[in-house]
């Protein structure tokens, strides 16, 4: 119990509260430099995607949104190179401009659109699309991918490949098309149209494709109906052939003659011209 009183008295004198100050100093002075050694350490640089891995068809580009960080104590150039397939093309922007670089303050993050074309020749299957951002202190890597799935295409054509042909003007023409799935998918829901001279028409017999398979026909007939009386000579109608995936087109010219009955008609009436001429001379003449 003295023992107990004592130590109660001394916690009270001054050189116990000169310990506790020194103690309390001794743990804000630790807190601190934690703290100032957290905040002092530099982040690091980051080089991301939202979406790593795009699909799309071989005939269109594959865009990707990626993220660069400096997260270096200074300004940092960063040389942006896309480790495409041979034949591929890719382009950086930022904000809608190319840019094969890009100078970038302490703590700064820039969004980067990167397009990437597939060979005109390239096979249906995956590729690896290595993206990196190199500086003086860093090489970020990004490995992106993208999935072909082979592509679209569509020819319009006449079997014997001529696209011209003669009409008699009041009559109509039977045009024989040829419409050929060119690509490696299926084509469905393919429209027909036709832009034709002013008041001639143009129909389709079958109106419309269902479904065409890669690498198959389908025959369509197509009929122009020229009005009477027009002009002779030359006109064009273009033949369209389309979907939501798909078009394609071919330019026909027609050439316009006139019938026989209109020929023999001109001819009469020049006939009739020349004797109404010749009679007036004959009677006025001799006055």
């Amino acid at each position: 119990m003295p023992e107990t009183f004592l130590y109660r008295k001394q916690c009270t004198s001054l050189h116990c509260k000169l310990h506790r100050f020194v103690f309390c100093l001794i743990c804000i002075f630790i807190f601190a430099s934690a703290r100032a050694q957290k905040v002092s350490t530099p982040k690091q640089s980051s080089f991301t995607a939202r979406l790593v891995s795009l699909e799309s068809t071989a005939d269109k580009p594959f865009r990707y949104s990626a993220s660069l960080h400096n997260g270096k104590a200074q300004a940092v150039t960063f040389d942006l190179v896309a480790l495409a397939p041979e034949g591929w093309m890719s382009t950086f922007k930022v904000m809608g401009t190319e840019v094969p670089s890009l100078r970038m303050d302490s703590g700064q993050t820039q969004e980067i659109s990167l397009e990437v074309t597939p060979s005109p020749t390239v096979k249906p299957g995956k590729y690896d699309v290595p993206v990196v951002a190199v500086s003086p202190q860093d090489t970020l890597k990004l490995d992106l991918t993208a999935v072909v799935k082979g592509n679209y295409d569509l020819e319009v054509t006449t079997p014997d490949g001529r696209l011209s042909d003669d009409v008699t003007e009041g009559t109509s023409k039977v045009i024989q098309l040829k419409v050929v799935n060119t690509g490696t998918l299926p084509l469905s829901g393919l429209q027909l149209s036709a832009e034709a001279p002013v008041k001639w028409t143009a129909t389709f017999d079958p109106s419309k494709i269902d479904r065409l398979d890669p690498g198959k026909t389908q025959d369509i007939k197509a009929t122009l109906v020229v009005p009477e009386k027009t002009i002779a000579g030359d006109y064009v109608t273009k033949f369209t052939v389309r979907n939501n995936s798909a078009d394609a087109d071919a330019t026909f010219r027609m050439t316009v003659t006139t019938s026989l009955l209109s020929g023999w008609i001109g001819i009469l009436i020049i006939f009739l011209a020349l004797a109404i001429v010749y009679y007036l001379i004959r009677k006025y003449g001799r006055r």
